[in-house]
């Protein structure tokens, strides 16, 4: 019988999964990094106003720490869920990540990919920082998503240079 599947969270899933987990751990993604280069229109923004929410890059250098959640119960109802909850542009893959406890499985990760009508792509820091200030959708304050995000990952020991960049700003 095969194991309950994982999912990568580098997010807002990190503290808010909303779905049930047997099992939690702290994760790496190796050959990706976080960045704000995605618009959000449904939970932290508005079609008028858009806010702005994290995806993966691709980038050989880098590694992108988050939380892996090894999913239980309903796997179907689960992952149906997370695909209306990633709708706004994000696809679904399969991407190996590292546990915490060193063992290496492919896990379910959303990625925004930049052929998707809602990724901004690279943008100044301030500027991104200004929008995020501006910016509020149904899912509540954009600056509350940056700012949840930063204490999220200073929470499992780890900076994201750009998450904190953009936190400092929004929260200057």
């Amino acid at each position: 019988m095969a194991s309950a599947p994982w999912v990568f969270a580098y997010g807002s899933l990190i503290w808010r999964p909303d779905f049930a987990w047997q099992d939690r751990q702290p994760a790496v993604l190796r050959g990706w990094k976080r960045r704000f280069w995605q618009l959000s229109t449904d939970h932290r923004g508005t079609p008028s106003q858009p806010g702005r929410v994290v995806t993966l890059v691709p980038d050989a250098q880098a590694e992108c720490v988050g939380v892996a959640f090894q999913l239980m119960g309903d796997v179907g109802a689960i992952l149906t869920a997370l695909d209306y909850r990633e709708k706004d542009g994000y696809d679904r893959q399969e991407l190996v990540i590292e546990l915490q406890d060193q063992r290496q499985v492919t896990a379910i990760v959303y990625v925004a990919q930049a052929q998707n009508p809602r990724f901004a792509g690279p943008t100044p820091v301030p500027a991104i920082a200004d929008q995020v200030r501006r910016s509020y959708g149904p899912s509540g304050s954009n600056a509350e998503y940056v700012l949840r995000l930063d204490q999220a990952l200073t929470a499992l020991g780890w900076e994201d240079p750009h998450v904190r960049a953009i936190a400092n700003l929004v929260a200057a």
